[in-house]
C-alpha cells in the first residue's frame, strides 16, 4: 500500500478534534469492528476521511444505539450520562420549566458549552431559559430527550474543543449523534416499569423501519411514544392548614392529606418522528436529508399553597391547593443537502432549520387577585427559538513533502438565530385588586405584555483546516475560523493537534486550542417582569420584580453593556495503549481556562447603591436581575477508559472501566466600573457554589457484558462522587459519593424475538438527606436539585423487541 493510501485510510486520526476511544462501541468481532471503522467518516471533528478506533488526537467516546437500548434507561440524556462519565444529566424538581427540560452538561462546565449535532449538523437549543437553582442557571441547552434512541444509530461524544471546527459553544466538547440509515428491516420494541416505591410507572414503544430508495438509496424512519407517571419523594407537611376557628384549629387538620407537594420527577407524555434520507445520484453525487419532530406535555408540581395562604381563595380551593405547571414543548428540524465532485474538489451543500417552542401552562391554580371568579387554569405565555443554517464545505487531498497527502478542507457558514416571548392570558398577570391579594397565576406568573420580543441575531462563519500523517508515526492538524455577529463583532479561533507513535502500543496525543461561545439570544432577549408581594414588617407590599435583559433602559442605566462572547483556552495531553488480547487504555488531561462567563445574577435592590436605586427607579421597578459577562473560571480534570475482550470457556465477556474528574475554580469576578462592591451581591456564594461544586468532580462506570447462547447479562456498576450545595443563608451541605447498580437479562428467544428484564439502581440508593434547615419544614428530604442519580431509589423494567 502506498504512502497516499495510507493516508486516505487513517487520515481521519489526524483530526483536531478526533479519537475513538475503544469504548462500549468496540465490542464487536474483527469483521464487525473493521466494517464499523470504515463507516466513521461522518465522526465529529473530521470533515474529511476515514477512521479506525484509537488513532487520533483527542479522545471521543463511542457508544453505539444498541447499547443505549441494553441499558433499559428510556430517555436519551439519562442513557448517555451513564455510558460516558463526563457527562452530567441532573434530576431537579420544583424548578419550573427546568423540569420538563432539564439541564445536561459535559466536563462539569455549562449546558450551553457543549455543541450537539444531528449527522454532523448544528442542532437547535432549547427556548427554554434555566432560571431557578438548577445546574447551568441562566443558560439553554439542546434537548436531547426530543430524539428517540430508536432513531439513534450511534453517538460520538468529542472531549475536547472544537469551535475552530464548529463555531460557537463546543468549548467543552461535541456530541454527534448519528442516525439510523438502514434500507430494509427494522424493530419495534416495548418497555415498561416502576419504581420500587410503586410509582414513576411508564411505558414505551417505540421502532424503526428501514425503505429502499431506488436502486442504492434508503429511507429509514424512526418513531416514539413514551407515557411516564409521576414519581414523588415529599415528605409530609407538619404545617397548620386552615385558619383557626374561634381562636382553636380546624378539625380538618385531623384529616387533611399532608402529602401536600410533589418533590420527584414530572409526569410526561411525548410522541416523537425522525427520518432519515440518502439516495445516490451517479457516482459521485448524493442527496441526503433528516428531520425531526417532538412534542411533549409534562406536568409538575409548584410549592403548596395551605388554605390559610394569602395566595389562596377559600371560595376556590377550601383545602388549598397545589399549582401544577404543564408546559407543553414542541422540537422540529429539517436539513437536507448535496454531496457531489467538482474536480478534485468534495463539497458539501447543506441548508437545515430549526424550531423550539415551549408554552407555559398552569392548572389547578388561580389568581388570586380576581377574586372567586378568577380561572384556574392559564396560558401564562410562550418561548419560541429558531435557527437557520447554511453552509457549503470543500475538502480534498493535495501531495505534500515526504510523499504524503495533506488533507484540505475550507467552507462558509451562515447561521440566523431567532428569539420570540408571546404574553400569557391577561389573567395570568393582571392585578385584579382583590381584597389585596397577590397578582398573577400560582405557580408562575405570566409573561406581560411588556416582555414580548421578537428578535434576531445572524452570523458568517469561515473556516479553514489541514491535515497530514508526515510519517508512519507523526501527525498533526490545525484549524482556524473567523466568524462575524450582527450584534456583538467578531471572533477568531484556532486549534492545533498532533499525535506521536512510539510503538504500535503506544501513542501519545496533544491538543491546544481557542474557543468561544456566543452569547445566545435567549440571554440577550429573555425577560420577564412580575408583581410580587413581598413582606415588609408584616405588610405585603407589591413590587416589581424580574429579569431584564441587556437592552432594558434599567440595564442601560447601570452600564452593563452588550453581552459579549466567552472565551476560552485549552489544552489536552494523552496516551494511547494497545495491548495485546483486544486490551486498550487511553488517559487524557485537560485544562480549559474560560474568561467573561456570562452568569445570571442575583436580584439587585435600590440599598445596594446609590447608582442601583437611580437606576431601578428610573426603570419603574423594585429590583432586577441581569446576564452578565463576569466570571473567569479554569477548569481542570482527567479522564479514563480501559476496555478489554474476553474469550471465556463458557461464552464471551466484555469489560469496560470508564472514569472522569474535573474540577472548576474561580479566578477572577468582573463587574462594570458602576457596580463596585456588588460582586458578593451578583455573584454570591450560592453561585460560587454551583458553579463549582455542585456537579461530582468525580464519576465512573465499570460494566460487564457476558453473552452465552442466547442469553446476554449486563452488570454494571456507576459511581457519582460526592457534590456540595449552598442554600441562601450560607449553609453548605456535602452530599456523599454513591455506587448505582444495574442489572438487565436479555434472552433471544428466536431470530427476531428477545426478551429483556432488569433493574435499575439494584440496591435502592438514594441521595444523602438534606439538613434539617434545608428540608423545609421536612418536605424536602432529598436535594430537589442537581440530583446526579436522581431520588427515586430502585426501578425494575421488562422488555420485548420484535425485528424484522
Amino acid at each position: 500500500m502506498t504512502n497516499s493510501n495510507v493516508n486516505l485510510a487513517i487520515l481521519a486520526a489526524l483530526s483536531p478534534a478526533l479519537y475513538i476511544s475503544a469504548n462500549t462501541a468496540v465490542a464487536q468481532d474483527n469483521t464487525e469492528a473493521e466494517t464499523e471503522a470504515a463507516e466513521r467518516i461522518q465522526v465529529v471533528g473530521s470533515r474529511l476521511s476515514y477512521r479506525t478506533a484509537t488513532d487520533g488526537s483527542a479522545p471521543v467516546d463511542i457508544i453505539s444505539g444498541d447499547d443505549l437500548a441494553a441499558s433499559g434507561i428510556t430517555e436519551t440524556a439519562r442513557a448517555l450520562q451513564y455510558a460516558v462519565p463526563s457527562f452530567n444529566f441532573p434530576s431537579s424538581s420544583i424548578t419550573d420549566g427546568s423540569d420538563a427540560v432539564r439541564p445536561a452538561s459535559l466536563r462539569g462546565l455549562s449546558p450551553d458549552h457543549t455543541l450537539v449535532l444531528i449527522n454532523g449538523k448544528r442542532r437547535h437549543s432549547s427556548a427554554l431559559v434555566h432560571l431557578n437553582g438548577t445546574t447551568g442557571r441562566g443558560s439553554s441547552n439542546v434537548d436531547l430527550n426530543a430524539i428517540p434512541i430508536s432513531a439513534i444509530k450511534r453517538i460520538e461524544v468529542l472531549r475536547d474543543g472544537a469551535s475552530a471546527l464548529y463555531g460557537s459553544d463546543a468549548i467543552a466538547g461535541v456530541i454527534n449523534i448519528v442516525l439510523k440509515d438502514q434500507s430494509e428491516g427494522g424493530s419495534i420494541t416495548a418497555n415498561g416499569g416502576q419504581t420500587y416505591e410503586g410509582d414513576g410507572e411508564q411505558y414505551k414503544v417505540h421502532g424503526n423501519t428501514g425503505f429502499l430508495i431506488g436502486d442504492a438509496g434508503s429511507l429509514t424512519l424512526a418513531a416514539e411514544y413514551h407515557h411516564k407517571n409521576k414519581t414523588n419523594r415529599a415528605g409530609l407537611d407538619p404545617r397548620q392548614q386552615y385558619p383557626l376557628i374561634d381562636g382553636e384549629l380546624d378539625p380538618r387538620e385531623e384529616t387533611f392529606n399532608r402529602l401536600n407537594h410533589h418533590v420527584g420527577d414530572a409526569s410526561f407524555e411525548n410522541k416523537a418522528l425522525f427520518a432519515n434520507f440518502k439516495l445516490p445520484v451517479g457516482d459521485s453525487s448524493q442527496i441526503y436529508a433528516f428531520a425531526g419532530y417532538s412534542d411533549r406535555t409534562s406536568q409538575s408540581g409548584a410549592f403548596y399553597r395551605r388554605a390559610l395562604d394569602n395566595r389562596n381563595l377559600l371560595e376556590v380551593y377550601p383545602d388549598g391547593f397545589l399549582p401544577l405547571l404543564s408546559p407543553e414543548t414542541q422540537d422540529v428540524s429539517l436539513t437536507g443537502g448535496y454531496k457531489f465532485r467538482v474536480g478534485e474538489w468534495d463539497v458539501d451543500a447543506s441548508a437545515g432549520m430549526g424550531s423550539s417552542e415551549f408554552q407555559y401552562r398552569l392548572e389547578n391554580s388561580l389568581n388570586a387577585s380576581l377574586g372567586p371568579t378568577t380561572p384556574t387554569e392559564f396560558d401564562a405565555g410562550t418561548l419560541k427559538m429558531e435557527e437557520t443554517n447554511a453552509s457549503i464545505d470543500f475538502s480534498r487531498f493535495i501531495p505534500f513533502v515526504n510523499n504524503s497527502d495533506l488533507a484540505v478542507a475550507f467552507g462558509v457558514s451562515y447561521r440566523e438565530n431567532a428569539y420570540e416571548i408571546t404574553a400569557g392570558d391577561e389573567a395570568s398577570y393582571i392585578n385584579g385588586e382583590y381584597d389585596g391579594r397577590p397578582a398573577g397565576s400560582q405557580g408562575f406568573t405570566g409573561f406581560k405584555p411588556e416582555s414580548e420580543v421578537d428578535e434576531s441575531r445572524d452570523n458568517i462563519g469561515i473556516y479553514a483546516e489541514v491535515e497530514n500523517m508526515l510519517t508512519s508515526q507523526f501527525q498533526w492538524g490545525a484549524a482556524i475560523r473567523y466568524e462575524d455577529y450582527s450584534d456583538f463583532g467578531s471572533n477568531t479561533s484556532w486549534k492545533l493537534s498532533g499525535r506521536y507513535d512510539f510503538t504500535d502500543s503506544f501513542a501519545v496525543r496533544a491538543t491546544a486550542n481557542t474557543g468561544f461561545r456566543a452569547p445566545s439570544v435567549q440571554q440577550i432577549y429573555f425577560t420577564n417582569i412580575s408583581t410580587l408581594f413581598i413582606n415588609r414588617d408584616g405588610v405585603l407590599v407589591p413590587e416589581q420584580s424580574g429579569t431584564f435583559n441587556n437592552i432594558s433602559p434599567v440595564a442601560q442605566s447601570l452600564e452593563l453593556g452588550a453581552l459579549q462572547p466567552e472565551e476560552s483556552q485549552s489544552f489536552s495531553f494523552g496516551f494511547v495503549w494497545r495491548g495485546n488480547d483486544d486490551l486498550t487504555l487511553t488517559v487524557d488531561a485537560f485544562r480549559i481556562a474560560i474568561d467573561d462567563r456570562i452568569i445570571l445574577s442575583s436580584s439587585l435592590v435600590p440599598d445596594d447603591s446609590p447608582a442601583v436605586a437611580d437606576a431601578l427607579a428610573q426603570a419603574g421597578a423594585d429590583n432586577a436581575r441581569f446576564f452578565i459577562n463576569a466570571v473567569d473560571t479554569t477548569t481542570q480534570g482527567v479522564d479514563v477508559v480501559l476496555t478489554k475482550d474476553f474469550q471465556l470457556t463458557y461464552g464471551d465477556l466484555r469489560t469496560q472501566l470508564a472514569y472522569g474528574y474535573n474540577k472548576t475554580e474561580i479566578d477572577g469576578v468582573n463587574l462594570p466600573q458602576i457596580l463596585d462592591g456588588l460582586e458578593g451581591k451578583l455573584f454570591d456564594g450560592v453561585e460560587r457554589t454551583r458553579m463549582t461544586r455542585s456537579v461530582p468532580r468525580n464519576s465512573g462506570s465499570l460494566a460487564f457484558t457476558h453473552s452465552i447462547n442466547d442469553f446476554e447479562t449486563r452488570l454494571a456498576f456507576n459511581y457519582f462522587g460526592d457534590y456540595v450545595l449552598e442554600n441562601n443563608s450560607g449553609l453548605q451541605t456535602t452530599f456523599s459519593g454513591k455506587w448505582i447498580t444495574d442489572l438487565s437479562l436479555r434472552y433471544q428467544a428466536t431470530d427476531s424475538v428477545n426478551v429483556s428484564i432488569g433493574v435499575q439502581n439494584l440496591f435502592d440508593e438514594y441521595p444523602d438527606e438534606q439538613d434539617p434547615s434545608n428540608q423545609f419544614n421536612g418536605i424536602f428530604i432529598y436535594p430537589n436539585t442537581n440530583a446526579p442519580f436522581g431520588f427515586n431509589g430502585g426501578y425494575y423494567f421488562a422488555e420485548l423487541t420484535y425485528s424484522f
